[in-house]
């Protein structure tokens, strides 16, 4: 079929995994840059990049990483950009580029990141700094491609719940509860979950930790695997310590085209959507689910053209078992069945979750396995904040029907019901979730509860009385009563 030569398409993708550590960002995505041009089978690509645009790095700050980039790898682009945070970030990235391809804003594009995060802690651990590249004042600074997701809120900093590895805990409780099961029930089948996780990761060449793990090795809490907030122990939490790049290149048929790459390294982007819950989640309808996720998924296959069991491949974003879980139920996946993988790279924990920059990870890998597969078709989808911002793709080596479309779904989703977050709430609550987060020693510190308030609202309180966090983890608290005193702390439990 004759193909519109505004097309988007990505044709190489390059991962690096550098367990040696003591290469800087930059260089990293540079080596990723040239291996995706090496999957294309283009010299000449890299030369014809006209847009360099990079995940936000945290292991080094650069006033424009990619004008560095741009050097390294013989680019000649005249425009650069760059991210606030949030995992959503690298498929956000990569649904842009193909819409300014279809508009003719550009005709080749960079999407990459990379973190030595690894190497900049055991260098921070001894009191040193890495002599990494720095940039003057006067070097221009890149746009800004996709703000911060806002994630500070006064109801949260009062009680210290201010980091994902204390939140997404809460939206595994409630789903717990909304399925039904005791606790140890529940850790089981999110040991199945996450050791499933582990066994693609083992088959997949550019993940961190490529090891079998039991259900029970993940879930049961020792030295190496201790309490981080319960539900989860550090096995079941992302891991960022990774040096680690991913890279792909999108750019247009008409160009794939007068550079001679093989059409069997062509992957469409068939649709892809954006989309973002409530910024604080006290607000949200229900903390098992998301709006966002259910609109933007339903949208973003429809305008594809298939359905989600048509889905040969799938990487839902997996920081937590409760974000691939809330995505799979939105989503219409299954959760349990083992012939149907929710990821094509084994995840954050085991793959390695370089912080903003994971789904670059897994689109290459997306890519590399459809151009393996052409006749299956892929889903990514991609989260950032507190399971807040999604941005979701559909993917195939086959032409879409319709050119390239990225839809805003926002207004849909704005329509959904939400709940009044009730932060001056005192008296009588009944428990939705909670969780008791460790400290390093593997002692409980604290306690996060969501509460219901009489008039259905929401609360979010803690709690560091020793009694208090020693009733939490020996009994089951959900629905239970609890009395929220001042300034968002508890004064009993019921």
């Amino acid at each position: 079929m004759s193909l519109d030569p505004r097309t988007p398409i990505l044709v190489g993708g390059g991962q690096i995994s550098n367990h040696d550590g003591g290469i800087e960002p930059v260089d990293l995505i540079a080596d990723a840059a040239t291996a995706a041009s090496a999957e294309a089978g283009s010299k000449r690509l890299l030369t014809r990049i006209d847009s360099i645009r990079l995940v936000r790095m945290l292991s080094w700050k650069y006033r424009n990483a990619g004008a560095l980039v741009a050097d390294r790898i013989g680019a000649p682009a005249v425009h650069t950009a760059t991210t606030g945070d949030g995992g959503n970030c690298p498929q956000s990235l990569v649904s842009a580029a193909a819409a300014d391809i279809v508009a003719g804003r550009s005709a080749a594009v960079l999407v990459a990141g990379a973190e030595s995060w690894r190497t900049r802690m055991k260098l921070r651990a001894n009191g040193d700094r890495p002599a990494w590249t720095m940039q003057g004042d006067d070097v221009d600074p890149p746009e800004l491609a996709v703000a911060d997701v806002p994630m500070v809120f006064d109801s949260h900093k009062r009680i210290g719940l201010d980091r994902p590895a204390y939140v997404y805990p809460l939206f595994e409780e409630a789903l717990r509860a909304s399925l039904g099961r005791g606790v140890d029930e529940h850790r089981a089948v999110i040991g199945e979950l996450w050791s499933r996780f582990a066994d693609v990761a083992v088959s997949n060449p550019n993940a961190w930790l490529r090891k079998e793990y039991s259900a029970a090795s993940i879930t049961t809490p020792s030295a190496e695997n201790r309490w981080i907030s319960r539900p989860y122990t550090k096995l079941l939490n992302s891991n960022n310590m990774v040096d680690q790049a991913a890279a792909v290149i999108v750019c247009s048929v008409g160009l794939a085209t007068e550079l001679g790459i093989s059409r069997d390294n062509w992957v469409f982007l068939h649709s892809a959507a954006d989309a973002h819950d409530t910024y604080d989640i006290a607000e949200r309808e229900r903390l098992d689910c998301s709006a966002a996720i259910r609109v933007a998924g339903a949208r973003v296959l429809e305008a594809a053209a298939v359905d989600i069991g048509d889905m040969g491949m799938v990487d839902l974003y997996s920081c937590f078992p409760s974000a691939v879980q809330v995505a799979a139920r939105e989503l219409g996946l299954p959760v349990d069945d083992p012939a149907v993988p929710l990821t094509v790279t084994g995840g954050l924990t085991f793959a390695g979750g370089p912080w903003n920059n994971y789904s670059t990870h897994a689109i290459a890998t997306m890519t590399s396995a459809l151009r393996r597969s052409p006749d299956e078709m892929g889903l990514v989808t991609a989260n950032g904040g507190y399971l807040t911002k999604h941005a979701m793709g559909v993917y195939g080596a086959k032409p879409p029907r319709e050119l390239f479309r990225h839809l805003d779904v926002q207004a849909e989703v704005d329509r959904h019901p939400t709940v009044s977050a009730r932060n001056d709430y005192e008296g009588l609550a009944r428990v939705e979730s909670y969780s008791v987060a460790h400290g390093r020693d593997g002692e409980p510190e604290r306690a996060f509860i969501s509460v219901r308030t009489p008039d259905d609202g929401r609360a979010l309180v803690g709690t560091d009385r020793p009694e208090h966090l020693g009733a939490l983890i020996d009994t089951d608290f959900i629905g239970a009563g609890i009395r929220v005193g001042a300034s968002g702390f508890v004064d009993g439990l019921e």
